[in-house]
């Protein structure tokens, strides 16, 4: 059984679903793959995982980086969990690329190269975004494309970790919202 709330960010509301092992969804309102995974039958209730997935985000977004995780229950493919693994190693106001992502899973699978186009893919089905910082990767040349959420979000997450946005650009065509 899921269970839900909505929490209400800076930058929008945000639908929070859990089940009993953690957390298993974090939606902006209106994002792109907006509750893709959430059970029919679920429950608007506060439950302990949802209580410190609140505590987690109000702390985030005082411009604090979070000292600890809320459970987590992360579900996908085998090839979706492991680039969801590495987004979560990316530092507090640091960002990476598609290519760099693509390189390290490459390296652990033994191959030469890997595509970032895949990677991007599997980022942006992330269903924990913002706890697990898809939010963070951009392209090679400063793009800010690929998040589900809006770009416009994206920006606003990346300048409350106080990145410097300056350098990066909304491309003329884009994968996101």
């Amino acid at each position: 059984m899921q269970y839900t709330t909505t929490y209400q960010s800076p930058v929008g509301d945000i639908l929070l679903a859990a089940d009993e092992v953690g957390l298993t969804g974090l939606w902006f309102e209106g994002e792109k793959y907006y509750a893709l995974h959430l059970e029919k039958e679920h429950e608007e209730k506060e439950t302990p995982v949802l209580m410190e997935a609140r505590r987690w985000l109000d702390v985030y977004f005082s411009g604090k980086e979070p000292d600890f995780m809320p459970p987590l229950h992360m579900m996908g493919t085998p090839f979706q969990m492991e680039v969801w693994e590495l987004l979560r190693k990316i530092p507090y106001g640091k960002t990476t690329t598609y290519g760099e992502l693509a390189k390290q899973i490459a390296k652990q699978r033994g191959l030469s190269k890997m595509s970032a186009q895949a990677v991007g893919f599997a980022v942006g089905h992330n269903e924990l975004s913002v706890i697990v910082p898809c939010h963070r990767v951009v392209g090679a040349n400063g793009s800010l494309t690929g998040y589900a959420g809006g770009i416009d979000k994206k920006l606003k997450l990346l300048s409350l970790e106080g990145i410097d946005t300056d350098k990066l650009f909304v491309p003329k065509y884009s994968t996101a919202p």
